[in-house]
């Protein structure tokens, strides 16, 4: 990313400071002229983010209209309406899907504005204020008013408050983690040449907005502002780059396209055949639109909704914040996760993890340490610059480098505070740290007499004296064993003298130490990463690390995290930006490390994985993972240590920083999942069986089998209430053991569709079935057969059969091995509507629906057909148990033939 815009806009880390001044037209010790500051702000503008360009309200609401599901409910309302108004009945159904498409352009509406937010935390990173140098004059004024050209000046502590090219610099070291992953400091030095594209983590003569400056201080000159800048580039990401439609976003439009022509397809259907049999035209409307209304599933948005809100209010308890409804079922459905490692496999914090005495054996931090350790644990501790202090909540903040923060926290374990050493050795003098010498050196002054001299830097770089060859090379074995393990190796030396050179001769002292030991650090995995990471493998979900880290330590960290494999590759932002996007489409399957690699690599991975038709999660915390993150089909940011960015750009938040968390949200959305394809499999054959039984009423020359208002009324008690209640569902619990959905995967795989055929035929049968009995079957004891009779024994077949479905479709297990108290709710919303569509004949007021009275004996016959597509479904599962059963017999059959051998040999 750092080279996104190289065709006009310079590589400034490839010029000499010469060239950089010369082309910025500025004198480094004067500074930039009002003059120039005026044409400058004029042409470029203010130092800060430009938001994107606000939607209105209105707009908002319109897109959300077009979608294809909230079209056909709003369709399905115009004809409730028209209907309600013919026949004169209750508008209590139209209002119902009206509320409905509010309520779902609502929860829409209320999760958008993503872009704005990320953009507002992005401004709120920016330095307020800074030092810079114009006229001749060192001034503070505020960030925005910076230019191209100006001249900041930067110490410990501050934020970068744009881009720069260093002019001076003394021990300068910037944080950059936010923005390129990589968990050290990166030290910046003014004289580095470089030439050639590089990432941002290796262009170490330049500073970036945002980045915290951890020590030393500079002289810089400008060279990008706002929007120009890498964290603009990443903020004109987040603008440009729009959110993708979830899996199920996209199923479900493809769900309400086809119940959509199913829909107009039958109506038209109906309306030729009843006109061809001579049937009113108008009559024959009415019924054709009562049909379409009975074809529209009008809960089922309702029902997902509600579905995706339960999960929701779960995984709250599960610290995990869902900031987008759709992306609770597409996190069950993820089977890539494309993961940071800094601060999200990691702890973002450097950890000491061996040490190694001189003459001694290496111990561990977890040891208890001897006098001798302690000992060294301090001087180690006094040769940097580390410290600590207490902030406003009253929690100890270290403050420098994170190397020498890890050995002071390791000190303060350890009960040791570094204030009271360095009261009994003060510091007199200190060689800062540089990236030629690879080493720093303090002088202490010793209690006795003379000094102490603590170099720490680099072993390799270290003049250590020759006097003990002996413990060189077995210091060089330590070294290289920590080494090898991915840790950052600091050696320490030192030695006693009497008096100091001149100042201008320090560096003298350096030569001539005596190795002390080493110590090894790394940034560690979090405790439950690996076994979170193995749960995703086994539920078929790939984890791919992405970083800004070194290549060597990322693979270390892979391998002990379970992430790399054999026959796995590791690859470098370098690497790369050689390789095509095609390539990378061909090839992303074998690489599961992604090393030094900047924003728009992780946005390249991201692509490459959904072009293979993968669901994506990408996981991060810094700002550099912003715009993968809203590319991603999950964005999950880390709540605890994520950047307001981060959190801005992410669907998901997990409260708790745990990696392992996430496994748990897979699993709920798994859940969400299969809860929704229950409420297609119960609502479709609903709805599909009233259709098909229509139809064939009117072919058969029967008339109509349901008026409108009945259709109504068993669209409302028979489907809706009891449907509602599928969204507390409690799915299989080993939902972890099966593969992830793929994303082109259709709704209804799996023998989905199988099943809805199977129990809309059977629906469909037992009210036509109900229909012809009550119309034309002289039923002993009873009345007459009539039409009004037959559809009420229809109305009532259809509403009771559509209440017993809802249990068929609770599991594949037959209804005697489920328990029916796991969901409450839908056990008392079933019986209740049963009672309701019964109350509803059996009452006085049943003229008013179009029904009549029944005898008994229709009575009986109406609930026996209406038990028979339950019990055909119950028969289908015990069939489709027979091969289980039989495989299980099988096993147990070799289990005991294996025990009845094993008890002959003894």
């Amino acid at each position: 990313m750092g080279n996104r815009k190289q065709g006009h806009q310079t590589n400034w880390h490839e010029l000499d400071i010469q060239s950089v001044l010369e082309k910025l037209d500025v004198d480094p010790v004067d500074g930039l002229s009002k003059e120039q500051i005026r044409r400058r702000q004029m042409s470029k503008g203010r130092n800060v983010l430009q938001p994107p360009k606000k939607v209105g309200l209105f707009q908002r609401v319109l897109y959300q209209l077009k979608d294809v599901s909230i079209i056909i409910l709003l369709i399905a309302t115009a004809f409730s309406f028209s209907l309600a108004i013919r026949e004169g009945s209750t508008v209590i159904e139209p209002i119902a899907i009206l509320s409905i498409v509010i309520l779902n352009v609502i929860l829409a509406i209320t999760h958008e504005g993503k872009a704005e937010k990320a953009l507002e935390a992005l401004e709120k990173l920016g330095a307020p204020y800074c030092f810079v140098v114009r006229d001749g004059v060192r001034q503070s004024i505020a960030a925005a008013e910076l230019v191209p050209g100006d001249i900041i000046v930067l110490e410990t502590g501050n934020v970068v408050p744009a881009d720069a090219r260093l002019l001076e610099s003394t021990g300068f070291f910037s944080d950059e983690s936010t923005l390129t992953g990589e968990s050290e400091p990166s030290e910046k030095d003014a004289l580095t040449e470089l030439s050639g594209n590089m990432s941002l983590s290796d262009q170490r003569n330049m500073v970036f907005t945002g980045c915290v400056v951890t020590a030393g201080h500079c002289t810089a000159v400008v060279t990008a502002t706002g929007m120009d800048t890498q964290m603009g580039q990443i903020a004109e990401f987040l603008q440009s780059s729009k959110q993708v439609r979830t899996p199920l976003q996209l199923r479900l439009d493809q769900l309400g396209k086809t119940i959509c022509w199913i829909a107009v397809i039958s109506a038209f259907f109906l309306l030729a055949v009843g006109l061809r049999d001579g049937t009113d035209f108008g009559h024959m409307l009415l019924i054709a639109i009562s049909l379409a209304v009975a074809a529209v599933p009008e809960t089922l948005s309702l029902i997902v909704t509600l579905t995706l809100t339960n999960g929701v209010q779960k995984l709250v308890k599960k610290h995990v914040l869902i900031r987008k409804l759709p992306a609770v079922e597409t996190l069950g459905n993820t089977s890539v996760i494309c993961s940071d490692k800094t601060g999200t496999l990691t702890q973002n914090r450097m950890t000491v993890k061996q040490l190694w005495i001189c003459g001694g054996a290496s111990f561990t931090d977890e040891d208890e340490f001897s006098e001798e350790q302690n000992g060294f644990l301090k001087i180690l501790a006094m040769a940097g610059n580390a410290t600590s202090e207490i902030d406003e909540t009253e929690n100890k903040r270290y403050v420098g480098n994170a190397t020498e923060i890890g050995i002071l926290r390791l000190l303060n374990e350890k009960g040791f505070c570094l204030t009271e050493a360095q009261a009994e050795y003060p510091r007199v003098a200190e060689i800062p740290f540089s990236s030629e010498r690879k080493m720093m050196t303090v002088v202490l002054k010793d209690k006795t007499s003379g000094y102490i001299v603590l170099t720490k830097g680099a072993f390799d770089r270290l003049h250590l004296s020759a006097d003990f060859p002996t413990d060189l090379k077995t210091a060089q074995g330590v070294h290289d064993a920590f080494a090898e393990k991915a840790m950052r190796v600091i050696a320490l030396a030192g030695k006693h003298v009497e008096e100091l050179p001149d100042h201008s001769k320090l560096e003298e002292l350096e030569h001539d130490v005596t190795l002390l030991g080493l110590v090894g650090l790394i940034d560690p995995p979090r405790p439950d990463t690996a076994i979170a990471i193995l749960k995703a493998k086994k539920a078929g979900i790939r984890t791919v690390m992405i970083t800004g880290d070194h290549a060597t330590t990322a693979t270390a960290i892979a391998k002990e995290l379970g992430i790399l494999s054999d026959g796995q590759n590791v690859i470098t932002g370098a690497q790369l930006a050689e390789t095509s996007d095609t390539e990378l489409r061909d090839t992303v399957r074998n690489i599961s490390v992604y090393a030094r690699v900047s924003p728009e690599d992780k946005l390249r991975i991201v692509t490459a994985w959904q072009a293979n038709g993968e669901v994506v999660a990408m996981t991060g915390d810094g700002v550099n993972d912003a715009p993968a993150l809203k590319a991603a089909d999950i964005g999950i940011a880390m709540g605890k240590s994520g950047t307001e960015v981060a959190k801005s750009a992410s669907d998901i938040i997990l409260t708790d920083d745990n990696f392992a968390t996430i496994v748990e949200a897979v699993n709920e959305g798994r859940n969400v999942y299969a809860s929704i394809r229950k409420t297609i499999y119960f609502l479709l054959v609903c709805n599909l069986s009233e259709i098909i039984a229509m139809l064939f009423a009117q072919m058969a020359g029967w008339g109509i089998l349901l008026t409108p208002i009945m259709l109504l009324i068993i669209n409302l008690l028979g489907d809706g209430i009891p449907g509602i209640n599928l969204s507390r569902e409690v799915s299989d619990p080993n939902l972890m053991s099966n593969k992830p959905v793929k994303r082109n995967e259709s709704l209804f795989s799996d023998g989905l569709f199988r099943l809805i055929f199977q129990q809309t035929i059977a629906c469909a049968i037992a009210t036509l079935l109900g229909f012809y009995i009550g119309a034309f079957v002289t039923v002993s004891g009873a009345s007459a057969p009539s039409i009004e009779i037959g559809r009420t024994m229809a109305f009532l077949v259809t509403g009771l059969s559509s209440v017993l479905h809802v249990f068929n479709v609770r599991s594949s297990k037959s209804l005697f091995k489920t328990a029916l108290l796991d969901n409450k709710p839908l056990l008392i919303g079933a019986l209740s509507m049963a009672i309701l569509l019964l109350s509803l004949v059996a009452l006085p007021i049943n003229h008013i629906f179009g029904l009549s009275d029944i005898d008994s004996a229709h009575w009986i016959i109406v609930i026996s057909i209406s038990l028979l597509p339950t019990v055909l479904r119950e028969i289908f599962k015990i069939i489709n148990d027979i091969p289980h059963i039989m495989n299980q017999r099988r096993l147990k059959k070799g289990q005991l033939n294996n025990l009845y051998g094993e008890n002959m040999l003894a």
